[in-house]
C-alpha cells in the first residue's frame, strides 16, 4: 500500500480553497452557496477552479458540455486514474456537496507536487456540468454525455427552468469548449464526497466504502382540470387538479413506507395555476422522485405510481399527463475499487463502512466505462442541499488522505 510513503493533505489549504469557493454565489447570513450550472455565478467559480488548475501546471480541456478536466502527468503515457465531481449547487446549497471532490482532487495533486512525487501514471482531476440537475434536466447530465449515454446535440436542446437553452448558455460563460465527446475512458474513476445522509455520524464510522448507487426515476406530471370559484362551485362539481396532486403526493410516501427500507419517495414541487386563494386550480404541475437500489423494486414503485395517478385523475374527472425527467438504474460499483477504498481506510486506522449512496453522483455514469468507486465521509445532522450543510474538518482530511492513497494504488 502506498500509505508507507507517509504522504498526507494539508487540510488547512483544502479549507482555505472550499471557502474561497463558497464565497461565490454566497447566501447571506450562511455558510452556503447558490451556483446553478451555466449563471453567472457558476461561471465564476469555475473560473476559479480552472485557475487553480493551471497553477498546478496541469494539461486542463474543456469539452463540448463544459465538462472541465485537468491532467498531471504521468511516468509514462496512458489513460489517467480519475477524480472529481460537480461544483454547481442547487439553489439553495451548501460548500461540500459536489466541491470537495473536486477541490481534494486538487489537494491530490499539490500534495503530490510538494513532494516531488510523479506518479507511474497521469492523474486527472475533473469537474462535470450541471451534476444538481436543478437548472437543467436531468441530473449527471455532464458525466452523462461525457460517457456518451446521450447526445452532444440533445444536451445541447435541453430548456432550463428559467427558460434558456443549455447550448446558448453554455457559449454566452465561455465554456463551449473544443475537446471532443464522449470523453477519454479513465483507467478508473474515484469520487470523494460527503454522504449527504446521517448514517455514518449516527454509526461513528469515518469512511464510507460505497458500492453503489440507487436507481433514480423523476417525473413530472401535469394535471389539467377546471378552474372554478371556489365559494360557489360544489365539492362535487369540481374537477380539481390539486387534489390529485395532493393525494400523489401522500400516496408516494405511503407506498415508500410500504416497501420499506431502501425505497423512498418524494413530491418535491408542485405549482397550481392560477395559484390563488379563492379559485379551484385549472392545473397542477408536479414532480415525482422515487428510488431504489433493486431495479424490480422500482420497476414496482413506478407501475404503482403510474396506476395510482390514473385512478386519481379518473376519479376527479380531470386529464393527467406524465413526462420522464431521469431514469437511471441502480449502479453497482468496480469490487476492486470497493475493496481499495475499505483496505485503504483501514490501513490509515479509519472505521469503514460498505455502503450504497442514496444520492446520485457522477461516478454512477463514469462506472458504464471505467472501474469506479467513491469515498463517503460523514455529513453532521445527515443534512445536504441545504446551506447548514456540515463535514467536521477531521473527516474531511481523513476522506482526502483515502482518496490520495487510492488514487496512488490504482496509477
Amino acid at each position: 500500500m502506498t500509505d508507507s510513503l507517509g504522504l498526507r493533505i494539508d487540510i488547512d489549504r483544502l479549507i482555505d480553497r472550499l471557502a474561497a469557493l463558497a464565497e461565490i454565489g454566497a447566501i447571506e447570513g450562511t455558510e452556503g452557496c447558490a451556483r446553478l450550472a451555466l449563471t453567472d455565478e457558476d461561471k465564476a467559480g469555475r473560473d476559479l477552479v480552472v485557475g487553480w488548475m493551471r497553477d498546478l501546471d496541469l494539461d486542463v480541456t474543456v469539452d463540448a458540455i463544459g465538462n472541465v478536466v485537468g491532467v498531471m502527468a504521468g511516468a509514462v503515457d496512458g489513460p489517467p486514474v480519475m477524480c472529481g465531481s460537480h461544483i454547481d449547487t442547487v439553489r439553495t446549497g451548501g460548500r461540500y456537496d459536489g466541491n470537495l471532490g473536486v477541490l481534494a482532487g486538487l489537494e491530490v495533486i499539490e500534495t503530490l507536487r510538494t513532494a516531488g512525487i510523479t506518479p507511474p501514471r497521469p492523474l486527472a482531476v475533473g469537474f462535470f456540468t450541471d451534476e444538481e440537475g436543478a437548472r437543467f434536466p436531468p441530473d449527471m447530465l455532464g458525466s452523462l454525455v461525457y460517457v456518451g449515454a446521450m447526445s452532444v446535440e440533445e444536451a445541447h436542446g435541453i430548456e432550463s427552468i428559467d427558460g434558456e437553452i443549455l447550448g446558448a448558455e453554455l457559449e454566452r460563460i465561455g465554456y463551449l469548449g473544443p475537446a471532443p465527446l464522449p470523453g477519454g475512458v479513465p483507467h478508473a474513476f474515484v469520487e470523494l464526497h460527503v454522504e449527504q445522509g446521517p448514517v455514518l455520524e449516527a454509526e461513528g464510522i469515518t469512511i464510507g466504502a460505497v458500492t453503489g448507487v440507487q436507481g433514480i426515476s423523476w417525473t413530472e406530471v401535469e394535471v389539467t382540470g377546471e378552474s372554478n370559484h371556489a365559494g360557489t362551485t360544489p365539492m362535487t362539481l369540481r374537477k380539481d387538479p390539486g387534489v390529485v396532486a395532493f393525494q400523489t403526493a401522500t400516496f408516494v410516501r405511503e407506498l415508500a413506507l410500504e416497501l420499506g427500507a431502501p425505497q423512498v419517495g418524494t413530491v418535491g414541487r408542485i405549482e397550481l395555476h392560477p395559484n390563488l386563494i379563492n379559485v379551484v386550480p385549472a392545473s397542477a404541475t408536479f414532480t415525482i422522485d422515487i428510488r431504489h437500489t433493486d431495479n424490480d423494486v422500482l420497476l414496482e414503485a413506478e407501475r404503482r405510481v403510474d396506476e395510482f395517478l390514473r385512478a386519481a385523475s379518473a376519479a376527479e374527472g380531470v386529464t393527467v399527463e406524465t413526462r420522464s425527467l431521469a431514469r437511471f438504474d441502480p449502479v453497482v460499483f468496480d469490487d476492486r475499487v470497493v475493496d481499495l477504498v475499505a483496505a485503504t481506510a483501514e490501513a490509515q486506522g479509519l472505521s469503514v463502512k460498505r455502503m450504497p449512496s442514496g444520492a446520485g453522483h457522477d461516478a454512477q455514469m463514469l462506472a458504464r466505462v471505467c472501474p469506479t468507486g467513491m469515498v463517503f465521509v460523514p455529513s453532521v445532522d445527515g443534512i445536504s442541499h441545504n446551506p447548514a450543510e456540515h463535514t467536521e474538518p477531521a473527516d474531511l482530511e481523513a476522506g482526502a488522505n483515502v482518496l490520495l492513497h487510492v488514487m496512488l494504488e490504482l496509477a
